[in-house]
């Protein structure tokens, strides 16, 4: 798939890590560091702006490293990007440590995975198909 990009950041365009990736890092594009507080949250720009295919978006996802060892998320996880969308993409970022996290210029927080996705056409109905679940819910499994 070939996706319209406009990099106005100081760093290369995202890319894949290994052949296999699902996922490519951004990087945080700030003229100076920013300094996350435990429980406190903040945009973080990235420089860049993408132009999706139609039927497509981005999800914005936590990096497993930052979240594991620093306690850093992503607060809207996954953040969503719609193929409309025109403007820099920005990443909300949270502390979840009991310790101050300092962002870098050209840090990765994040990754991006681009997604197909389907547009519903609702069709009303008065019931629905029984299933061998039906209405089991949260913790219908046991435990």
């Amino acid at each position: 798939m070939k996706v319209k990009i406009v990099n106005k950041s100081k760093h290369q365009n995202p890319s894949y890590s290994t052949s296999f990736s699902a996922g490519m890092d951004l990087r945080a594009n700030i003229d100076e560091p920013i300094i996350l507080k435990p429980l406190e949250r903040a945009l973080v720009k990235t420089g860049l702006y993408i132009e999706l295919p139609k039927g497509t978006e981005a999800q914005i996802r936590p990096r497993s490293g930052l979240a594991l060892k620093n306690g850093i998320t992503v607060l809207n996880t996954p953040g969503t990007i719609d193929a409309d969308y025109r403007g820099e993409i920005g990443v909300i970022l949270i502390n979840l440590s009991d310790k101050n996290f300092e962002i870098n210029n050209g840090e990765r927080i994040c990754q991006m995975v681009i997604a197909k996705h389907e547009t519903v056409e609702w069709q009303q109905v008065e019931i629905l198909e029984n299933t061998d679940r039906g209405i089991g819910g949260f913790g219908h499994t046991g435990v």
